[in-house]
């Protein structure tokens, strides 16, 4: 299987940015989508933006215009370049792909976003 591992989190005041990457050990090219998902302390696990194969995105409404999601293939990295980060932002990051019918899961990374 797969191994993800994201890195990029930190603490960052309300405004600031932040780029989250997720390495993947094995290619990426033909993997069908891959996603990152968030969760906040005491919440579900919920998708905040996903790429198709075919560099076809998604976003969920509250990071629409903030947020971009990207794939390298040739790195088997996938992004999330966070713009104008609010406190309701904070949450573990986790990287998702899903490939010949197996889904993986990154261990996460925390992102804080300070008032």
């Amino acid at each position: 299987q797969v191994q993800l591992v994201e890195s990029g989190g930190g603490l960052v005041q309300t405004g600031g940015s932040l780029t989250l990457s997720c390495a993947a050990s094995g290619s990426i090219a033909n993997a069908n989508d891959m996603g990152w998902y968030r969760q906040a302390p005491g919440k579900q696990r919920d998708l905040a933006a996903l790429i198709t194969k075919s560099g076809f995105t998604t976003y969920a409404d509250s990071v629409k215009g903030r947020f971009t999601i990207s794939r390298d293939n040739a790195k088997n990295t996938i992004y999330l370049q966070m713009n104008n980060l609010k406190p309701e932002d904070t949450a573990n990051y986790y990287c998702k792909m899903i490939r010949d019918g197996m889904i993986s899961w990154g261990k996460g990374t925390l992102v804080t976003v300070s008032s």
